[in-house]
């Protein structure tokens, strides 16, 4: 079984493949959009609070591989739902482009140190925990850390790390597993053995 399910994989991304990952980026996409609705009431509470809640920006990409579970679903998924944002009329405008094109790979790498057959929970909280660190790389680039001393720097970047995690981390693998119970993702791929034991175990 476990040939079966790899040499499925070795045939690449299908149309179907693609068709549901720009459906769903169009789903996260709107909500990306309306999140920042959401991540604006966390900026009273404490300092840099709002980066507590920046983790659901990098949902698309760790929830699509962990549903369709092939190379480049990670940084398709994120740069679609990127597009999605920028139609709604985005401040960050065609900056996003650039984000999602390297939060989207940073995701897709961790999967690929796993050879993608790795799709646990903890897999997908490195994976999240990586596109935030993906989006420091880009914030140093267009210089919006260059006023920060190192403390700050340090303090707001492991919040947003710590939310990756767990929002595009975690959640991702919860709403996953959800979506595995229903018996949909039969749809997308061969579902086995191996592949429940993959989502039960941490």
């Amino acid at each position: 079984m476990e040939h079966v399910i790899l040499a499925e994989k070795r045939k690449g991304l299908k149309l179907s493949d693609l068709l549901v990952t720009i459906l769903l980026s169009l789903v996260l996409g709107v909500v990306y959009h309306f999140w920042s609705s959401v991540y604006d009431l966390f900026k009273p509470l404490f300092f840099q609070a709002h980066q507590l809640a920046y983790g659901v920006w990098f949902l698309a990409p760790t929830l699509a591989m962990l549903l369709i579970r092939k190379p480049g679903v990670a940084i398709l998924a994120e740069v679609a739902a990127a597009h999605v944002e920028i139609l709604f009329g985005s401040e960050w405008g065609i900056q996003l482009v650039l984000y999602s094109v390297v939060q989207g790979l940073a995701a897709e790498m961790v999967f690929a140190v796993f050879r993608y057959r790795s799709f646990r929970m903890g897999t997908a909280a490195f994976a999240g925990a990586a596109a935030a660190i993906g989006s420091l790389l880009i914030d140093i680039y267009y210089g919006y850390v260059a006023d920060y001393t190192l403390w700050m720097v340090l303090y707001k970047y492991t919040l947003r790390i710590i939310s990756s995690a767990v929002l595009a981390g975690y959640l991702a693998y919860a709403l996953a597993k959800s979506l595995e119970a229903t018996g949909v993702t039969q749809l997308l791929r061969p579902v086995a053995k191996q592949d429940y034991e993959a989502l039960d175990h941490d």
